[in-house]
């Protein structure tokens, strides 16, 4: 049986892609998609909202030299519209901004061309975009870019984001003054008075929801009547910032679905974009898919969930698409390929290279050591290594790059020095490559796992008044709001004490050194010991003390051997970090490693003691979390012989 064509109708005010599944209308030349007509239901968007409201592109600027990540809040709306194709299979079709002098100070000095494409038998839409500055344009920060629909919230009430975070959700008016009580940050809400009382007591906040590139795939929501799930498929993180530990917000009460391309959540100003004077830009988000699928069934409805996975792996067979008309979107044959293998060498652990399994190789533009995480302007293609250390990534787009990866289980970052040019066409063997993780002597003591997380040191309950339901005895428990008042629930008049070989880093080691808030309501910094003993100290010897940090938050650790009141202390990184990753519920933002010089005068024969001091207090949600320490005493006189 045939199936409709692709059809376009074009009015004064609309534009209308009509496919016989769906049926998607955008303003004309605007580019804002104000209705979706799918399942019987004449509008899946928040049909009581403005039609700008609805389903739209938008971005954040500030002027070049500026600092923060705020800025000028645009819904970037076309002036042109143009259609690229219109045949029976596929409709592509296009909504410009064009820049002139003219705008300068009103609009980001970029030319913006929004597409949307219509396949036949197709369950749904693709949108990309492709945003140019040329160099003698104005520079410019771009903090913010993202895609938004605003779903019919008396129709869409259950969001799913993975397979152990879904749920019925609050409406957007409990989040209102006179329902819900704001916290310490705008973004939670404590629901005092909801429509619906199941959620009395329940704190809502968008980034309890966030997930990390590596696994943002797919997410969105679910209506039960008629049975029908909307969702936002990503089969490619190739233009998000960040890299694959990058965190984006998901889908949320609103009913909101978003795909978000750049963002400074969980990193702060380390990843605005920033273009400098003379330098050109261009570069292309998506085609990302908003996928629509129907049950006849309303006890089947969940099964909406599981068929959207489904959806994703065909997409992701199908990336890069063949479809999209801008010849700024390469396909597969106009891509390169790399291989290669990624071993490790670690002389404490063994004399000869293991295998690199499980670890995560990535090619970014070139840059320093670990600066994929904070890349914002090129693309990024990621792979995880097997369990013999071989990995493989395709379809790259042409371009210059650096080799970049790292490895669970061992610290710091590898980049691989040469810059790799990759081609259309090519396939580039880059044999074996070989990791030295930072290590200076043997282990005398180590503290977590280190994996750029605090995920595995004490987690604890969250305050009875400040619960998410759906994260009581679940995985990711780090997702409850005010954890950070528990430090001093639990340390009300002195601070945490570890003692190696006494102490178990799961239950005594907080998860986030913040500061104390005292019953007065002022703050005070923390101090944190780790106490150890030693047997025998060579004080001619040089020890090192390893800190792998998971994140910070506009912090200051100090570092003192053996005395908590020298000044200066032996060690100190300044102030640190804008990842506010305490706020967002979070366990990690950007990575940063500390290598302490610790002379073995400073050590005793006996018991020693490490302060580590967070000191700054302005704020309750300043301080940082550890993803890993360790002490290395000094090397054995004969190098070699290490284990």
């Amino acid at each position: 049986m045939s199936t409709p064509r692709v059809q376009l109708l074009i009015e004064d005010q609309h534009v209308v892609m009509d496919n016989g599944i769906l049926q998607v209308t955008l303003s004309n030349p605007g580019g804002i998609v104000t209705g979706i007509q799918y399942n019987g239901i004449d509008n899946l968007l928040e049909v009581l909202d403005l039609e700008t409201n609805r389903g739209y592109w938008d971005l954040v600027w500030s002027q070049a030299g500026s600092t923060g990540t705020t800025g000028t809040f645009d819904v970037f709306e076309g002036t042109t519209f143009r259609v690229i194709v219109e045949n029976e299979e596929q409709v592509e079709i296009s909504f410009t901004r064009t820049w002139d002098p003219s705008l300068e100070g009103k609009f980001v000095s970029l030319n913006l061309d929004k597409r949307f494409i219509m396949l036949r038998n197709s369950s749904g839409f693709y949108s990309y975009a492709i945003f140019e500055h040329l160099a003698d344009w104005p520079p410019f920060n771009l903090p913010q870019t993202r895609i938004v629909f605003q779903l019919r919230k008396d129709k869409f009430h259950y969001m799913v984001v993975a397979d152990n975070r879904q749920r019925f959700m609050p409406l957007p008016d409990d989040r209102q003054p006179e329902r819900g009580e704001p916290l310490d940050f705008p973004e939670a809400v404590l629901l005092v008075d909801p429509v619906e009382p199941e959620f009395k007591g329940e704190v809502d906040d968008k980034y309890q929801y966030s997930c990390e590139n590596k696994d943002l795939h797919v997410h969105g929501w679910i209506c039960f009547d008629p049975p029908t799930g909307f969702w936002q498929i990503t089969p490619s993180s190739e233009f998000r910032s960040g890299g694959p530990l990058k965190q984006n917000l998901t889908s949320h009460v609103g009913p909101y679905t978003l795909a978000m391309f750049l963002s400074a959540h969980y990193a702060g100003e380390d990843l605005v974009l920033k273009l400098n004077p003379g330098e050109p830009w261009k570069k292309v988000f998506g085609p990302v898919f908003m996928y629509l699928n129907s049950v006849m069934d309303k006890d089947n409805a969940l099964s909406l969930w599981d068929d959207a996975k489904e959806q994703y792996l065909k997409e992701v067979y199908c990336w890069p698409y063949s479809f999209p008309a801008s010849e700024d979107f390469p396909c597969s044959d106009q891509r390169g390929k790399i291989s290669g293998r990624l071993q490790v060498l670690d002389r404490y652990i063994s004399h000869e290279c293991i295998a690199a399994n499980d670890a995560y190789v990535g090619l970014a533009p070139p840059g320093d050591v670990g600066s994929w995480q904070r890349e914002c302007k090129g693309y990024q293609f990621w792979t995880k290594t097997d369990g013999d250390g071989f990995f493989c990534i395709g379809d790259i787009r042409t371009g210059d790059y650096n080799l970049y990866a790292w490895i669970p289980g061992f610290i710091g970052d590898y980049r691989n020095d040469t810059v790799i040019t990759v081609t259309a066409g090519c396939e580039i063997d880059v044999g074996d490559l070989v990791y030295e993780p930072p290590r200076d002597g043997p282990t005398v003591w180590e503290i977590g796992i280190p994996d750029r997380s605090a995920a595995e040191f004490y987690i604890p309950d969250p305050n009875p008044k400040y619960i998410n339901k759906l994260f009581i005895n679940h995985p990711d428990r780090f997702r409850q709001y005010g954890l950070w008042e528990r430090y001093a629930d639990l340390y009300p008049d002195g601070d945490l004490v570890y003692k190696v070989g006494h102490s178990d880093y799961k239950k005594d080691w907080f998860f986030a050194q913040v500061n104390r808030k005292k019953d007065d309501g002022t703050l005070e910094g923390t101090t944190w010991q780790i106490k150890f003993k030693l047997d025998d100290v060579d004080q001619s010897g040089a020890f090192k003390l390893r800190l792998a940090l998971a994140t910070a938050n506009v912090a200051e650790l100090q570092v003192r051997i053996n005395d908590p009141k020298i000044d200066p202390p032996h060690f100190s990184t300044g102030e640190i970090g804008h990842d506010n990753t305490i706020a967002r519920h979070g366990v990690h933002g950007l990575y940063r490693l500390y290598n302490v010089d610790v002379p073995g005068t400073t050590l005793v024969e006996g018991e020693n003691t490490v302060f580590l001091t967070q000191t700054p207090r302005t704020s309750p949600l300043q301080g940082i979390m550890y993803d890993y320490i360790r002490l290395e005493g000094p090397p054995p006189p004969d190098s070699k012989e290490t284990l």
